[in-house]
């Protein structure tokens, strides 16, 4: 550790924290009485820390907690509740570097990801700012005359918010902000990979909102989704929960939580696609499909995982690409050293999936190109990069699922059309990118029919990676159908109300109903 993030952070004078050997290994352990999860650095096996888990009762009581004080923050105005967010947002700015690193150690993204995961966090909270003197509603014309129709969005309630370990700070940025501003509280259940973040963000947030008179709106358990995980999904005091991760998690929870008839956001994965067309620029296209490939070591929701070129440039992409990867390679290791371009995967069960994985597809007929091993010497989880080539026949079934790894399986097409039948053939529906010089098949890809791409992201000569907060984020199909972030996103953390105001002083009835 370059310095002591823990230190600078203040998490080793949280009550919370546990201080344990390097040697310690991760997941649950009892230490010293108590319950606790022990987070290791994935660039070297080692321990950081720990943190004590939270149970049942202490769910229950950040429950009861969040269900109070949300009725008292739902009573101050919109604009003094984006006031402590853009408080907030500055507490974040000034931690951005220990933040940021302590992402890069604890996760494994590379340290330039880390500090930009944390500014996506400050960015949501000035988005968030400005939509509190915002929250629109609409007036309609009445059929009646005297009258007004008209709309109004209303705090929701308690928010249970579940997050996945590859984005441990953004994601719940962009949930939390969001929902703080439309007046509801947060109770948050990171992912148990990355505790140590979660406590840290959660810190801030709760200092800056008890200092400015507004205490408990932020609430965080940490604990194992048999005990803490399905009593929050299933809790009717919880009329939204946000969930992102994987899709059979997605699944779990929306089955529990429409069962209860409340409301789920649901984020899940994507095995995401770049199509290169005939006349792409392929200076462009590269570096997109590489950084879109290996970002992260593979570990985005929005990572591409594959790459349909056409015919006529498909050997000749190949050939940059693998002289890419071949520089990429080179520079894989501790994420927080400066030219570090892939960090490791999350933990030893990533690894064993890529093996998996990469096995399968050789086995399946595929054609390893480049990488496809695990480094098991560095100490860490590192694998390989791995470009795969698919047969003629574009038939490899393991590239129809989503491994959390860099893995990027090359398939070749004969026009749009196929292309956009091969992007659209998965079960996912996160992110997609085309390149191409044209407009008609560019229009093509982003059909107003909707037989363009079936994605929730579609971008034009721009990889599947790399949202900006602006826009909402999210996809259709098995990735849940659920958009976080930006855009119109903050209606999902509000209730909708229709309103009638008579003011004609006389009894009239809509659709010329008379009643005398």
């Amino acid at each position: 550790m370059p310095r002591d993030l823990l230190e600078d952070l203040g998490l080793k004078r949280d009550p919370r924290f546990v201080e344990v050997a390097t040697d310690t290994p991760a997941g649950v352990r009892e230490i010293g009485g108590r319950r606790v999860i022990v987070s290791e650095n994935p660039a070297s096996g080692r321990a950081i820390g720990a943190v004590t888990l939270d149970d049942a009762a202490a769910l229950e009581r950040e429950t009861v907690g969040a269900v109070e004080s949300f009725k008292l923050w739902r009573e101050v105005p919109a604009p003094e509740r984006g006031q402590v967010v853009r408080a907030i947002g500055e507490e974040f700015r000034r931690f951005k570097e220990p933040l940021g690193e302590l992402v890069s150690l604890e996760m494994g993204k590379i340290r330039a990801e880390g500090l930009g995961e944390v500014q996506e966090t400050v960015d949501i909270a000035d988005f968030a700012v400005g939509l509190s003197r915002q929250l629109p509603g609409q007036v309609f014309p009445s059929e009646r005359r005297g009258h007004r129709l008209m709309e109004q969005w209303l705090p929701l309630g308690p928010v249970g918010v579940i997050t996945a370990f590859n984005f441990p700070n953004a994601v719940w940025g962009w949930n939390a902000m969001l929902a703080a501003v439309c007046g509801d509280s947060v109770v948050w259940k990171p992912s148990l990979l990355t505790p140590l973040i979660s406590l840290a963000t959660h810190r801030i947030a709760e200092r800056v909102a008890e200092a400015m008179g507004h205490k408990g709106i932020f609430r965080l358990v940490i604990g194992t989704d048999d005990e803490v995980g399905e009593r929050l999904i299933s809790d009717r005091r919880y009329p939204l929960i946000s969930a992102t991760g994987s899709c059979r998690m997605g699944q779990r929870v929306g089955q529990v939580v429409a069962g209860r008839l409340g409301r789920s956001l649901l984020e899940l994965g994507g095995n995401n696609a770049v199509i290169v067309h005939a006349d792409a620029d392929l200076n462009l296209a590269v570096p997109s499909i590489v950084f879109g490939s290996v970002g992260t070591a593979g570990q985005r929701c929005t990572t591409t995982r594959r790459l349909i070129a056409h015919e006529s440039v498909v050997d000749g992409l190949v050939d940059r690409l693998v002289a890419a990867y071949g520089q990429v390679l080179n520079r894989i290791g501790d994420p927080l050293k400066e030219g570090t371009l892939v960090g490791p995967l999350i933990d030893d069960r990533a690894v064993k999936a890529f093996d998996r994985a990469v096995r399968t597809a050789r086995e399946q007929g595929g054609k390893v190109l480049i990488g496809g091993g695990v480094m098991g010497d560095r100490g860490g989880h590192f694998v390989q990069p791995t470009i795969v080539r698919v047969p003629a026949n574009n038939r490899l079934d393991i590239a129809s699922e989503e491994t959390f790894a860099p893995i990027l399986y090359v398939f070749a097409c004969k026009s749009i059309d196929e292309a956009i039948s091969l992007q659209n053939s998965v079960d996912q529906g996160l992110s997609s990118a085309i390149f191409t010089e044209s407009i008609r098949v560019s229009e093509r890809f982003l059909s107003p029919s909707g037989s363009g791409s079936d994605c929730g992201i579609a971008n034009v000569n721009a990889g599947t990676s790399g949202a900006e907060i602006g826009g909402a984020f999210g996809g259709e199909k098995d990735t849940g159908g659920g958009r976080e972030s930006g855009s119109d996103s903050w209606k999902a953390y509000m209730r909708r109300q229709t309103c009638t105001v008579n003011f004609a002083g006389r009894f009239e009835l809509a659709q010329g109903i008379r009643f005398e």
